[in-house]
């Protein structure tokens, strides 16, 4: 009989075992069939969560759209960072396939040498890269076409561009499921001015330019003698301080009868100083202060905005230095007015040697600002940053006023024409303008990293320069589908601690360094005057006088005491950034494991008490 009820307790064991087997199976089946495309993304910025524009463009799509992805299998084996990227990216398109409701078609293809898959690659345009010095070649790409024979392709998923695969996706399939594009009016002088220097002698052309014309159908109007055409509903105007009279008038009737407008208007235009004569000033400089202040705004002249805490860290050019240039400012969300639409996703901006915006007081006109400076800021001489600006002057000369400045705003309301123009339409509309204060931010060496991949290039954002712009025009335009598509922003992750603790420490000890250079500076032209007579070549030093050897060997002590002074004073600078890197490390590395095993411990050892007691206290009964 105990033999039996053994026996039947193991039965009931397996048959218990195989039960919850199958209902294992059973719940996986059903949550994969009932919960697919749910996830929880507990991520810092939401990773992987997909952005509102992206669900809205997938779920609204009206025509199918067929995927192809390529990936060679040979190139995970190579490179297995390459594999888990290709998992991703799997991953994120079925996403999309589920989130389109059939509209999105993926097919998945295996690019071998000399197969067929590897000559439809090959047609389709996607890059390969070499795997071997025998020739073989992987890929890794994706093409996509619609029912129209519309076709884009991503040459190749390139690392680096991992932060971007959102943005990057659905780009493509934006381009092939909205064909019909709004239509932009663009003055740009910026890139002129930039073309009447020659070939090396002005900035390159705007990159940022290039990824407006992918959500845009662009009209370039001459910045001399404008024509808006009327399909033309939004203008974007790159330098207004640069536009002639007429150009102005112009883009006043355009404003009041409808119209909306991006404006920039910098009155320090860094990145084309060294383009124009230092005495030259704007071509109608009293009409564009005319112009913004019936817009409600005025730029303070020949002021530009600094700000000790965005500061961005530059090489001073003297042995090898940083140091912090108050005109060059990075920007974060404290900065911005994020409960507008128009810095939706934006976490960094870089701006450079920015125009200050003044609203003029009117009660018809609303100035909204978007983009400000922090407390810890003041306007600076544009004189001061011409040619070679004094980056320790300008910190010892810094004030804080004590309240933010504002660089970028958004107009709306009732303004009358700045200009009496009998042409002008009778009733004005009101107006819709967006001003920012600073043009050098459109320049490519602000925003945006481009390197060489196989022949391919590869840019990669290091501020949202470019989704701001992209932001306020699809704004104005009235694309909100779009406003969404902007990437997950760079990888940047400042450390803000560590960067005040930086601000402070240049504080303190940037002026007794830039006292010991100038010592060490007068020090060595000293040595120099004494050694110079006593002529050229090896005996120079024998033909000097017992007071000349006596003052050369004084000034070369003193040149060693001030360089190590000197060493002292930039250790001191970085002590305490050090230590607290050493901080971090440790908290990061062994602060916390410690902290989990002190936890386990101690719960290791309350539980061992509770037994002994119940032990003890069952003995006792």
């Amino acid at each position: 009989m105990q033999w039996l009820r053994k026996f039947e307790g193991s039965r009931l064991a397996i048959a218990g075992l195989v039960l919850g087997a199958v209902l294992f199976l059973a719940v996986n089946v059903l949550a994969n069939s009932v919960l697919r495309g749910t996830q929880i993304d507990l991520t810092e910025g939401r990773l992987y969560t997909l952005s509102e524009g992206t669900r809205q463009l997938l779920t609204t799509l009206d025509e199918p759209i067929q995927l192809r992805l390529y990936f060679s299998r040979r190139l995970g084996d190579v490179a297995p960072p390459y594999a888990a990227y290709h998992t991703r990216v799997q991953e994120l398109l079925q996403r999309y396939v589920t989130l389109s409701g059939g509209r999105l078609t993926l097919q998945q293809l295996d690019p071998e040498p000399y197969s067929d898959a590897e000559d439809r690659a090959v047609a389709d345009g996607l890059q390969g890269v070499p795997l071997s010095q025998a020739g073989e070649v992987g890929y890794f790409g994706l093409s996509a076409s619609n029912s129209t024979d519309g076709r884009s392709v991503i040459p190749f998923f390139n690392l680096e561009r991992e932060p971007f695969l959102e943005y990057d996706l659905t780009k493509l399939i934006h381009g092939l499921a909205v064909p019909d594009r709004p239509t932009l009016g663009l003055i740009d002088s910026l890139s002129n001015l930039s073309a009447m220097a020659g070939p090396q002698g002005g900035p390159p052309p705007l990159r940022i330019l290039e990824q407006i014309g992918e959500f845009f159908t662009v009209e370039n109007i001459e910045p001399e003698n404008p024509v808006i055409p009327p399909s033309v509903k939004t203008l974007l105007i790159t330098d207004l301080t640069r536009l002639n009279a007429d150009t102005l008038r112009v883009v006043d009737r355009f404003v009041h009868d409808g119209g909306r407008a991006l404006v920039f208007a910098d009155p320090f235009i860094e990145t084309v100083q060294a383009l124009r004569a230092p005495d030259e000033g704007a071509p109608a400089a009293e009409d564009v202060q005319k112009l913004l202040r019936t817009w409600g705004v005025e730029i303070l002249p020949e002021k530009v905005a600094g700000d000790i805490d965005a500061a961005r860290r530059v090489s001073t050019g003297e042995r090898g230095g940083v140091g912090s240039y108050l005109a060059w400012m990075t920007l974060g969300p404290n900065n911005f007015d994020t409960g507008d639409p128009v810095m939706a996703n934006i976490e960094r901006l870089n701006l450079a040697s920015s125009g200050i915006l003044q609203p003029v007081p009117d009660p018809a006109l609303t100035v909204t600002p978007l983009i400000s400076t922090g407390p810890r800021s003041m306007p600076i001489d544009a004189e001061k940053l011409r040619y070679v600006p004094d980056l320790a002057g300008l910190l010892r000369a810094f004030q804080p006023g004590g309240k933010p400045l504002i660089l970028a705003a958004r107009i709306t309301g009732s303004a009358p024409s700045a200009f009496a123009d009998a042409s002008a339409a009778s009733e004005a509309k009101p107006i819709q303008v967006i001003v920012v204060g600073d043009a050098d931010m459109l320049y490519d060496r602000f925003w945006l990293q481009s390197s060489d991949f196989f022949g391919q290039r590869v840019e990669v954002p290091t501020a949202g320069n470019a989704d701001f712009v992209l932001n306020a025009l699809e704004n104005l335009a009235d694309a909100d589908a779009l406003i969404g598509l902007r990437g997950r922003g760079t990888s940047y992750r400042p450390f803000t601690l560590v960067d005040e603790l930086r601000r402070e420490a240049e504080a303190q000890y940037r002026s007794k360094e830039q006292e010991l250079q100038q010592r060490l500076k007068e020090l060595e032209q000293q040595l120099q005057g004494v050694q110079q007579r006593g002529g050229e070549g090896a005996s120079a030093e024998l033909m000097l006088s017992a007071d000349d050897k006596a003052a050369i060997e004084r000034f070369r002590g003193e040149m060693l005491t001030v360089r190590r002074d000197l060493r002292s004073v930039q250790h001191a600078l970085q002590s305490e950034i050090e230590q607290l890197q050493q901080e971090v490390k440790f908290v990061n590395i062994a602060a916390v494991p410690i902290v989990l095993c002190g936890i386990g411990g101690i719960v290791a050892l309350v539980r061992r008490l509770r037994r002994s007691r119940a032990k003890r206290q069952s003995q006792q009964g």
